[in-house]
């Protein structure tokens, strides 16, 4: 006779809490995004194809995904300068600074992207700096700021060097420009960089550097071969985390962006405009490609990431 003995979990409740799960993803996710996509379906090919297809809607795909990215990539580098300091040093204030980094997601959207409009405005705190550059008064600012290694360079050509590659009057225009898209992108994206690595960089274990430099690495070669491996997967998730919510953003880029047709104008803005129109269909066609790129996007970085982390403990 054969006995059968289940195995019974440390943990009781586990076909309760595995039913509630399933029915709050149900209800919260996965009937919403149905309908979305039931919604679309019952449109006509030729319709739907002409909806993601025209002049404008494609503009709004070049703005959102080009800036997404830009935001994203620039995340992935500082984010990981903030987590590391946040994380290798202590010094005074690093509470307050741990805690600034949670601001864009306490803060309400149309709150930030009015916040950064004002001081990115021609007139604001950082844009009346942007605005127009000289090349006398920035030739007169670089030899104030050089003087003391003048000695050293032929500075008349670099400066002629540096000077041929500007123009006359140099504009850097942030608001109404996707140069203001992208900055908005960037300060709603940094806590998604930065949460991620700090428990990778906590982790990481300090043995494994001092073992490095014992065997005679230099800080770049510990940093590229011992540091960057182990933390790579973490900064993959980070980047696709915040180029993810980069792409559905509205609040914050609905101020800063100015809206121009063609120019600034967002994929969420688009839907919006839709909405209002009454004009469901294309509203959800727009947001299906949006969507569908989206896991796309995550499913291709998630697929990288699993690469890197099997690579790295083969190495290890």
């Amino acid at each position: 006779m054969r006995f059968s003995i289940k195995q019974r979990s440390i943990l009781p409740g586990f076909g309760l809490t595995l039913g509630y799960t399933v029915l709050y993803l149900s209800l919260i996710v996965l009937i919403p995004l149905s309908g979305l996509f039931i919604k679309t379906a019952a449109m006509p090919l030729d319709r739907f194809w002409s909806v993601i297809t025209d002049d404008r809607v494609i503009a709004s795909y070049r703005v959102t995904f080009t800036s997404s990215l830009y935001g994203a990539l620039i995340n992935a580098f500082f984010g990981f300068i903030v987590a590391w300091t946040l994380v290798r040093y202590d010094f005074w204030g690093r509470k307050i600074l741990d805690a600034i980094v949670d601001l864009p997601f306490a803060l309400p959207t149309a709150v930030s992207g009015i916040a950064l409009t004002a001081i990115y405005a021609p007139n604001g705190w950082v844009g009346r700096y942007l605005e127009v550059w000289n090349k006398s008064d920035l030739r007169v600012s670089i030899e104030s700021l050089y003087a003391p290694v003048y000695r050293w360079i032929d500075a008349a050509w670099v400066l002629g060097w540096a000077a041929s590659l500007l123009p006359a009057d140099l504009r850097i225009k942030a608001v109404y420009t996707p140069l203001g898209i992208t900055i908005a992108l960037t300060f709603i994206g940094l806590p998604f960089v930065v949460r991620t690595l700090q428990p990778a960089l906590e982790d990481l274990e300090a043995e494994l550097e001092e073992a490095s430099t014992s065997l005679g690495a230099t800080r770049w070669q510990t940093f590229r071969r011992v540091i960057l491996p182990a933390l790579f997967p973490s900064l993959l998730t980070g980047f696709a985390l915040a180029f993810s919510r980069a792409l559905g953003e509205y609040g914050s880029v609905v101020f800063i962006s100015g809206n121009l047709p063609m120019k600034t104008e967002i994929s969420a803005l688009l839907i919006t405009q839709k909405l209002e129109e009454y004009d469901y269909p294309a509203a959800t066609a727009i947001a299906v490609v949006l969507l569908v790129s989206s896991f796309a996007i995550l499913f291709v970085i998630n697929g990288l990431q699993w690469w890197v982390g099997r690579r790295y403990r083969e190495g290890a």
